[in-house]
């Protein structure tokens, strides 16, 4: 896969996926959009692909946003280039929740508007000590988008999701750790490392399951107990007529390692 902003590596059952305008500060423009959109679209149909991990280009920025600098270049355009670009970000996110494998931020620096909400659409996110998170939609007049309003008020409450957004307050490493935004917290240096760790674990695991779960948290939200629960019962009993649960409850019993094929 050839992208002009994105670079694509898939490292046996690892996609990894680099936000590649680091002059930019990796910030979206309707090439990048366009273009994560079109990759979203093709991983959640490979089965190859069992966790997929995004990152940005350099040592600044995870994502600095929408390029302001286009929105500038001609004002009486861009409501139109908004919703190009929402078009395509929104699409990329909603196949990435939608999709069977899980989607992990491996955030290497600033991670503000259109990328902030990037993140908050990832399934596990794991930033570096100097990494920076703010809203920013508010200082130059707009509001959120690429799920931000969605992501952000159920990871962190109505309350707190306010303050960002009305407030551009920008959150440290450790705040960020605290409020529930990223799971955790590591050097610099220990990113990657980190990332391809838990990202390998992770596609060793069950895909079937993985994507149930992701479906049940997303539906918990919203949904009132005794439904969720009926949810839950129908999933568990899915997932136990496969011949990965087969397999791998045999092998609880052997006392053995099970492999997931994904059937």
């Amino acid at each position: 896969m050839a992208y002009e902003t994105l670079i694509v590596e898939q490292r046996q059952a690892v996609c990894w996926i680099t936000l590649n305008r680091p002059t930019q500060f990796n910030a979206l423009s309707l090439t990048m959009t366009n273009e994560l959109a079109d990759l979203a679209t093709k991983l959640c149909m490979d089965a190859s692909v069992r966790a997929i991990v995004i990152t940005g280009a350099g040592d600044k920025a995870f994502c600095a946003g929408g390029d302001v600098g286009g929105f500038a270049a001609d004002p009486e355009k861009t409501p139109l280039l908004a919703m190009q670009m929402t078009g395509g970000l929104h699409s990329a996110i909603s196949r990435f929740a939608g999709g069977h494998a899980p989607v992990i931020a491996a955030v290497n620096g600033v991670a503000a508007g259109g990328g902030l909400s990037l993140m908050a659409g990832c399934d596990l996110a794991v930033c570096t000590s100097s990494a920076r998170f703010t809203s920013a939609y508010t200082q130059i007049g707009l509001t959120p988008d690429g799920s931000s309003t969605y992501f952000l008020t159920r990871l962190l409450g109505p309350r707190r999701a306010l303050e960002l957004f009305l407030t551009n307050r920008t959150l440290n490493a450790d705040e960020a750790l605290s409020w529930g935004l990223v799971n955790q917290v590591v050097p610099a240096a220990d990113l990657l490392s980190t990332v391809e760790a838990l990202a390998t674990r992770i596609a060793a695991g069950p895909p079937l399951a993985h994507r149930g779960i992701k479906r049940l948290v997303q539906l918990g939200g919203n949904t009132p107990l005794e439904t969720q629960m009926e949810y839950e019962s129908q999933s568990i009993a899915a997932m136990a007529a496969t011949d990965d649960a087969k397999g791998a409850i045999a092998a609880f019993v052997a006392k053995s390692k099970p492999v997931f094929h994904g059937r």
